[in-house]
């Protein structure tokens, strides 16, 4: 243990990379005697860091990834180890899914293994009781918007379109919204937009993702999810998010 009360450990930090690596440069892991926390990509390039830090090997390490040491990445990688107590958890951004629906219980349950907080809003108390990710119940879903954190993710899948159209002109004001993204078709766009016309004229469409998981090669709702959850990770790594 260390003055501070916290354990005390190793931070391997991955400081440069040349060629085919697992991880890039500013890859962390921190090794404790009894515990691991994050990753520098695995394989035995990471077993190798960890004995190392266990065995007090302090300072750099230039590590070929080659079959020499079980790896075929063919790159190199300089690690830097330095004493550090345990590192605090990392906050992770929120992910606010409207809509307990089919598609919206497969993308909750996918986002239960993403490094984000997942919340599933509904109306409809019969449809969050078979959610197994924190949930809540609210007679205005729309009003939840005002309530999220900043740089918070909105995806809107609920059974009413103009309970989507609500939620998703909220979501927009939000100039801190780092993904808002809408089930639907290019139709449904076009009347989003048309609707904001009349009814928020301060709402910039242009920001909002409809349809949702584009690409997705069917409309079956884990499919729909798992794209959906791709391009959510995608937007927050374009945008600078940590994700």
């Amino acid at each position: 243990m260390s003055i501070s009360g916290k354990m005390k450990g190793v931070l391997v930090t991955v400081s440069k990379t040349r060629g085919s690596t697992p991880r890039e440069a500013g890859a962390w892991m921190w090794v404790g005697q009894h515990a691991v926390t994050g990753t520098i990509g695995g394989g035995q390039l990471e077993y190798m860091a960890i004995d190392a830090a266990r065995a007090g090997r302090l300072g750099v390490l230039h590590i070929p990834l080659g079959p020499e040491i079980g790896q075929c990445c063919g790159g190199h990688v300089t690690l830097t180890l330095t004493s550090c107590d345990a590192p605090d958890p990392a906050p992770q951004p929120d992910l606010l899914i409207f809509g307990a629906g089919h598609t919206g219980r497969a993308l909750a349950r996918m986002a239960l293994h993403l490094p984000v907080n997942v919340t599933l809003i509904d109306s409809r108390p019969d449809e969050l009781a078979k959610s197994e990710v924190p949930t809540c119940l609210s007679a205005l879903p729309e009003a939840e918007v005002a309530r999220a954190r900043p740089g918070s993710s909105y995806v809107i899948v609920t059974h009413d379109h103009a309970i989507d159209f609500l939620i998703a002109a909220a979501a927009l004001q939000r100039v801190d919204a780092t993904y808002v993204g809408m089930i639907g078709s290019a139709t449904k766009r076009t009347r989003f937009e048309i609707w904001c016309r009349a009814h928020a004229p301060a709402v910039d469409p242009r920001r909002l993702i409809c349809p949702i998981g584009q690409g997705a090669p069917d409309k079956r709702p884990a499919v729909i999810a798992a794209f959906t959850a791709t391009e959510i990770l995608s937007v927050r790594a374009a945008s600078k998010v940590p994700a």
